[in-house]
């Protein structure tokens, strides 16, 4: 069996798990079963599954053997590590396994009506249909207004709780739609995870859509961000890590440039390195701390008529440095806007566009990854995303920024 068949396997006897705290940055320890189908989580910097690894040894390996050992089949970072059972590999984040059947939830209509009889019954007779897309959490649209955002590979409760407490006082103010939630869902013994009914945001995400109004798009994003981008009250989120400055995230890039195949970057690699040396040598955000996304890319926001409509998944959001939602305007927006966005926003610093721009990029290989890893059917692959992160990255390299604002 290739890496990427996605087979599902029944769970193997005696094997025990020594911890699960998910997929959230948190380590998941386990025994692992003499065969077996893992998935692997690459990098802390995302926390998504980014490979999956099919182990075929004869003897049970512990975790601590396999971070130590590779056994044949086990894929890491990109590359392959398939030789001697006995080679020593070199990690530069933690491994983390998990089994695919402990970590693949089925979830179906009828669930999602059954849960929903249990604990909105009024809501239980509303259409019902799933939303194409999401890995950490699922997406079904309930009636014309509403939605079912329903754990799936997510299993930090953190993320739906986040959007339940904050998301409430912050849409109002923000001039774009963003989902709303009306109703909690709770663990139960029929799904021991968390669900919420939220409110609908209509339109079509951009990793399938297109923006054709690009200077309409810049005004609109650079407004949105302006007024998310404030002061937040005492108990807010604090930043886990998204937010930090590139110094302290080289190890991620380094990670996704190596992971990704020569040809998918070219002659272009000492450029983006050079642009992510600039943005680690820039200095640190001085000002106060603001509430961020965190992570806006092209699947977590909506257009519509040819430009913005909406930004959906807050579940990263916290409070921090704005670089990592200003690197939206090469993201998110079509190549020649990033200049009219940072004019509009105009309260952002040199400093400020330089960590933004590292980020940028970051952003654009991780996308590329994703992509290329949907193009060889690996778990958590987004064959739409290796495009959009490429024809960001080429904005990136070519808008440098030479003035920041009027």
């Amino acid at each position: 069996m290739t890496a990427g068949a996605g087979r599902r396997l029944a769970p193997q006897a005696g094997s025990k798990a020594e911890g699960h705290a998910g997929l959230g940055g948190a380590s998941t320890l386990m025994d692992v079963p003499r065969t077996g189908t893992f998935a692997y989580v690459e990098s802390q910097e995302t926390g998504r599954v980014l490979q999956q690894a099919e182990v075929v040894t004869r003897r049970e390996h512990t975790f601590a053997e396999l971070t130590n050992r590779s056994p044949p089949g086990l894929v890491a970072g990109g590359r392959s590590h398939v030789s001697d059972p006995g080679q020593a590999l070199s990690w530069s984040d933690p491994v983390r396994f998990l089994r695919m059947t402990e970590i693949e939830a089925e979830i179906t209509a009828g669930l999602i009506r059954d849960l929903l009889r249990d604990q909105h019954p009024d809501l239980a007779g509303l259409p019902l249909r799933e939303v194409e897309g999401g890995w950490g959490n699922q997406m079904w649209r309930l009636g014309d207004e509403l939605a079912v955002r329903i754990q799936r590979m997510d299993t930090d409760p953190d993320h739906q709780l986040k959007e339940r407490r904050w998301l409430p006082p912050l849409a109002p103010r923000l001039p774009l739609p963003v989902p709303v939630p009306v109703r909690s869902g709770a663990p139960s013994e029929r799904f021991p995870k968390l669900w919420t009914v939220m409110t609908w945001v209509p339109g079509l995400p951009l990793d399938h859509g297109v923006i054709t109004r690009g200077e309409h798009a810049a005004d609109t994003l650079a407004a949105f961000l302006r007024a998310l981008h404030v002061p937040a009250p005492a108990g807010a989120p604090v930043d886990t890590g998204r937010g930090a400055h590139p110094k302290d995230r080289t190890d991620g890039f380094d990670q996704f440039l190596d992971s990704l195949d020569a040809d998918a970057i070219g002659s272009d690699a000492a450029d983006v390195r050079a642009v992510w040396d600039d943005a680690v040598a820039a200095p640190a955000w001085e000002g106060p701390p603001v509430w961020v996304h965190g992570d806006l890319h092209p699947a977590n926001v909506v257009v519509a008529d040819g430009t913005l409509a909406g930004v959906v998944d807050f579940g990263d959001l916290f409070v921090g440095d704005p670089a990592s939602d200003l690197a939206s305007a090469w993201v998110l927006l079509p190549a020649g806007s990033a200049a009219r966005f940072f004019t509009a926003y105009a309260k952002a610093d040199e400093a400020t566009i330089r960590r933004a721009r590292g980020l940028a990029a970051l952003k654009s290989l991780f996308l590329m990854l994703m992509g290329q890893n949907g193009d060889r059917g690996l778990p958590g692959g987004k064959p739409t995303w290796g495009p959009a992160g490429r024809v960001a990255l080429d904005r990136v390299l070519s808008e440098r920024l030479t003035r920041f604002h009027e």
